[in-house]
């Protein structure tokens, strides 16, 4: 391996990983339905619903969808849509939820728990005086889950209905107020098929069809629900008796679906997307592993699959309250038990990827420390492979050089020396974090690819890039030395650039085509 010049002094080393990361390796792309899959998974995370939650919703959209045809309904635009883009619209359904994380941390306290009370228990008139607040939220959601379904190269009508999530019959629904048959068929599959597995689970069927009959000819057109209320005890019935189990998307995804690939980038950013400052860190995870990797003298196969269990690593983070980072306060044992089991999320995610499970599992080892003091195993010395011990320093490296609530960026002399602290403690391997270290002294800037016809200029790609980490106009502006109006203009010719009107979509899509390095 050649040894590259050392990086200069005016470029950040941070920054020179994350510009390398914008490089897609052939390796990393994984076939389209496992990506649906890891997602589906975080989307239920984030949901604070049962990890299983969108794959039955998925099984219950194929069979509302059949039985509507069936019945020769054609209701809402896109009816002939094929059940098997029903049940991936389910299961991407929440797929929008790791960007829209922090508003509802701000309205709820908890986001995770918030929205679960929110889909469980709430009510007709909960619904409707939280309907103005959640609009943005509600916007951000179905943009980044409209762009998710175009990065997957999914087809155009499942795009559609990506974009048009929560939407209603009545027209009193988010984004865009579509009523009626404006509104994609599939949507009220997919949200007849969600509020009958969630009322059906936490309240009985008979409570499910009273609160989906309470919402006919509102949420959902009546002859839909009428459809619903005849089958859902025979459905229901069904899934208890694991009718949804042994295919991920019901059986019914298609086979133009299966072919697809995608890089598993996107997951990694959309993991991300959570917490602003975290914008970029599971590529910066997964670029610093597989360097360190490299100096260690991992063969390749070894130093893909580090780095594609650096970019899944983050899987477990869609479980825990956004505030458990942000608020700085001092964590009681039920907090300290959900950061406990980030990485056992992480593992289970595995049983879902068939083309990532390796990678899953190392990946649930990130938290491990070598003293036995880690989690979720508390594996400690020789259990712990020398892949996922090089995985847990190249994480701890990277977090300490990010910048957080009440944490700033370490530099790197700082960092270094941080490193050397866990090591003598015991709890890194000395030879893995020597090679983290010593690999951003090897690291060199990679080219972005050029698949894109977009161009942003030097400015909006900064501003945008202080934008994406979670900073106001007012803070970018600071940092630039330059007027709030000034970042306001560039941030409006980005959005209008790359298609997008909110943070989270702009961050997810220039992330993704390497026009933005953070």
């Amino acid at each position: 391996m050649t040894d590259p010049s050392p990086l200069p002094p005016s470029t950040s080393p941070a920054a020179a990983t994350a510009a390398s990361s914008t490089a897609v390796a052939a390796g990393s792309r994984v076939p389209v339905l496992d990506a649906v899959r890891a997602l589906a998974f975080v989307g239920d995370l984030s949901m604070g619903q049962p990890v299983d939650h969108s794959t039955r919703a998925a099984w219950l959209a194929t069979q509302i969808a059949e039985a509507a045809r069936a019945d020769g309904l054609a209701l809402g635009r896109d009816a002939d849509l094929a059940p098997g883009h029903a049940a991936c619209v389910a299961l991407l359904r929440w797929s929008g939820c790791t960007a829209n994380a922090p508003e509802f941390s701000v309205l709820m306290g908890d986001d995770v728990g918030g929205r679960d009370a929110m889909l469980s228990n709430g009510s007709a008139e909960e619904a409707s005086a939280l309907a103005g607040t959640l609009g943005e939220a509600a916007l951000i959601h179905c943009e980044v889950a409209g762009e998710i379904a175009r990065l997957l190269g999914l087809p155009a009508n499942i795009e559609r209905a990506m974009r048009h999530l929560f939407e209603t019959w009545n027209g009193h629904g988010k984004p865009d107020g579509l009523s009626g048959d404006e509104v994609p068929a599939v949507v009220f599959h997919v949200a007849l098929a969600g509020d009958l597995e969630i009322f059906s689970r936490v309240h009985g069927v008979a409570a499910a069809l009273r609160h989906i009959g309470e919402r006919s000819d509102a949420k959902y057109p009546k002859a839909l629900v009428d459809v619903v209320t005849r089958n859902a005890q025979t459905w229901m019935s069904a899934l208890d008796a694991g009718a949804h189990e042994g295919s991920q998307t019901a059986g019914k995804l298609d086979e133009t679906l299966a072919a697809l690939e995608t890089p598993l980038e996107l997951v990694a950013d959309v993991i991300d997307l959570k917490l602003p400052w975290m914008t970029g860190l599971s590529r910066r995870v997964a670029d610093s592993a597989r360097e360190a990797g490299a100096v260690l003298g991992f063969d390749a196969a070894a130093l893909e699959r580090l780095h594609r269990a650096g970019l899944l690593h983050g899987i477990g983070r869609a479980s825990v309250p956004n505030a458990l980072w942000n608020e700085g306060r001092r964590l009681g044992e039920a907090d300290r038990e959900k950061l406990r089991l980030m990485p056992y999320w992480t593992g289970r995610a595995a049983r879902r990827l068939s083309a990532l499970h390796a990678e899953a599992e190392l990946a649930s080892y990130v938290d491990e420390r070598m003293d036995g003091s880690g989690s979720f195993r508390s594996a400690a010395g020789a259990a712990i492979p020398m892949p996922a011990r090089v995985l847990a320093a190249a994480a701890a490296w990277v977090t300490v050089r990010t910048g957080r609530p009440g944490a700033p960026a370490l530099d790197t002399e700082a960092a270094r020396a941080a490193m050397s602290q866990e090591v003598a403690a015991g709890r890194l391997d000395p030879q893995a974090a020597d090679a983290v270290c010593g690999a951003e002294r090897r690291r060199v800037v990679s080219p972005s690819p050029g698949s894109t016809t977009i161009t942003l200029s030097a400015r909006e790609t900064e501003v945008l890039g202080r934008i994406a980490i979670g900073e106001s106009n007012k803070e970018a502006a600071k940092v630039l030395g330059i007027s709030p109006a000034t970042v306001r203009t560039h941030l409006e010719s980005a959005f209008r650039k790359l298609e997008c009107s909110t943070r989270a979509a702009a961050t997810l899509k220039a992330m993704t085509m390497g026009l933005l390095t953070v």
